[in-house]
């Protein structure tokens, strides 16, 4: 098992997956993961399930060179509204989401409150095959292989404000008090 370029804050709160040497194209895999970076789980699924269906899009936001303008993508206000459907890419972080989360039930965690708090894709290896060309040449056909690791923190839910906190007196500036006594002692009322 290998190490995780960063660890979490509490580890008893957290769960962990990662996939080493996927078959799946690096550049498309890091703008998907940059996509649900952030996002509780029920909502990265089911973001990453309509991107699989083409109902929402992937912004192209590093690795855009000849991507293709989209009206979807211009809910990202991704640059240039440039974005696409990463069929592989999505369904390869759906089953990590996946494992991810019966990681979280073995350490009894709540798995509507995760929250992807860490994502990252590295490149692996490139996988050397080859093709033939023209006139007796030979030329490289690689892959581009990755590593993906991500870390779900349960995050604690938001306490709404007391009803005593609401209720306080707003704070008077120094000035609007003067005036209110200045106003109080011309009329008359001391």
């Amino acid at each position: 098992m290998g190490r995780y370029s960063t660890e979490p804050e509490n580890a008893s709160k957290s769960c962990k997956a990662r996939g080493v040497n996927l078959r799946v194209h690096f550049k498309n895999t890091r703008e998907t993961a940059q996509a649900i970076k952030h996002m509780h789980l029920r909502k990265a699924i089911r973001y990453l399930k309509d991107v699989v269906q083409k109902k929402q899009i992937v912004p192209f936001r590093r690795f855009n060179g000849g991507v293709g303008r989209k009206a979807q993508a211009k809910n990202f206000k991704a640059p240039g509204s440039q974005g696409r459907w990463p069929l592989k890419s999505a369904q390869i972080l759906l089953q990590l989401l996946k494992n991810a989360e019966s990681n979280a039930e073995v350490k009894t965690l709540n798995a509507d409150a995760l929250v992807i708090d860490h994502i990252q894709v590295n490149q692996a290896t490139k996988i050397r095959r080859r093709t033939y060309r023209a006139h007796g040449r030979i030329n490289q056909y690689m892959s581009s292989p990755c590593h993906v690791e991500m870390i779900l923190v349960e995050k604690d839910e938001a306490v709404p404000k007391g009803e005593e906190e609401q209720t306080q007196k707003k704070k008077v500036s120094q000035k609007k008090l003067k005036r209110q006594k200045m106003k109080h002692a011309l009329s008359g009322g001391d």
